[in-house]
């Protein structure tokens, strides 16, 4: 069964099931991208696992922006694949198909739609200015930017505008993006009357900066980091132990928490911490005495039992198939009631002639 199949055309009962399909609770909106095969230990601390708690008191949609993933080359097969495996680890995190809309963002081609009418709404100058066009550009691919590259935080907007989301979290680096949609959605409702919610940045409670096991100094980072200096949350467990007893650290022994001058005891500290719930200053306090090899130690015991069951449940979803495919399918039903709604109500607005 595809997650496209529904029992009735969406755009037919968009205007039953669309606002009035929103609950008393804010919504809350946020997607990860297929790039990878798996999901590494920094998008889990500092985004996902985070994105767990606010479907106990938010309408959430949670997805896999596979279209944005088409803004640099990609292999069919292998997207297809991440595509799934994405889907599965929201899953495997504790994002509960109960309480969430779990969808893949190509499934609900509305979203195209209204990209390209907030791109006729969109300067050039100011799609110009998005800081992570030129970043990337930097990044080798010079002239070879594609054009889904300049124009991907018009399809973002789309992404969070479609479904009237109240809040989205956000770090740092799409904070720009954020303030564009809030630009958009304000530029529309002044030409157009009130149509959009503008959304308003959740910013996710800060675990500290994840750094690179072999690097510390630099980030956690599936296009930066090394394979050694990454924790894949998919890899076999002792994959992940050795990586962490073989992180960098210093030629001193006392464990102690200072960036600058110990950035890999700092690091592993974080994680533990973050992993732990227990504060750093008495992480610091508990491992007195004792040396780097008993806290690598106890970091990789905590990632082996939290990336265990992680492992274990999102290649369960994956490997069996039909238990993920009916969770796509309901997704992108009820993603597409709204999304459709919406539409619908642009299209009137801006002067479109209705089927």
């Amino acid at each position: 069964m595809s997650a496209d199949t529904t029992t009735a055309d969406p755009a037919a009962t968009a205007g039953a099931q669309g606002r009035d399909d929103r609950t008393t609770k804010p919504r809350v909106l946020s997607l990860v991208q297929p790039t990878a095969a798996s999901l590494h230990l920094g998008n889990y601390l500092g985004a996902l696992r985070q994105w767990v708690p606010l479907q106990d008191d938010h309408d959430a949609f949670y997805g896999v922006a596979d279209l944005h993933a088409l803004t640099v080359e990609q292999d069919p097969k292998e997207l297809r694949q991440r595509t799934l495996r994405s889907a599965a680890q929201l899953i495997a995190a504790g994002v509960d198909p109960e309480k969430s809309t779990i969808f893949i963002q190509s499934h609900v081609p509305e979203h195209t739609q209204l990209s390209w009418i907030l791109g006729c709404l969109t300067g050039f100058g100011q799609a110009n200015r998005m800081t992570q066009f030129k970043d990337k550009s930097a990044r080798g691919l010079g002239d070879q930017a594609s054009v889904g590259l300049f124009t991907y935080p018009i399809l973002m907007a789309a992404d969070i505008l479609i479904y009237k989301a109240d809040r989205v979290p956000v770090g740092e680096d799409q904070r720009q993006h954020l303030e564009l949609t809030r630009d958009l959605a304000s530029r529309f409702n002044h030409r157009y009357g009130r149509t959009f919610v503008v959304p308003e940045p959740h910013i996710v409670a800060s675990v500290g900066r994840i750094g690179d096991l072999a690097d510390p100094v630099g980030k956690m980072s599936k296009s930066s980091s090394s394979p050694a200096g990454i924790i894949e949350l998919l890899d076999e467990p002792k994959i992940n132990i050795k990586k962490i007893k073989s992180a960098v650290t210093d030629s001193e022994r006392e464990i102690r928490y200072d960036l600058e001058a110990k950035p890999g005891v700092a690091n592993l500290l974080t994680i533990l911490s973050a992993l732990t719930g227990t504060p750093i200053d008495a992480l610091v306090e508990s491992f007195r005495g004792l040396g780097y090899g008993d806290l690598k130690g106890a970091v990789a015991d905590v990632v082996g039992e939290v990336g265990g069951a992680y492992r274990e449940r999102a290649l369960g979803l994956i490997e069996e198939g039909t238990e993920l495919e009916g969770i796509l399918a309901a997704g992108a039903e009820r993603a597409r009631s709204i999304a459709a709604a919406t539409v619908a109500e642009v299209y009137d607005k801006v002067g479109l002639l209705p089927r």
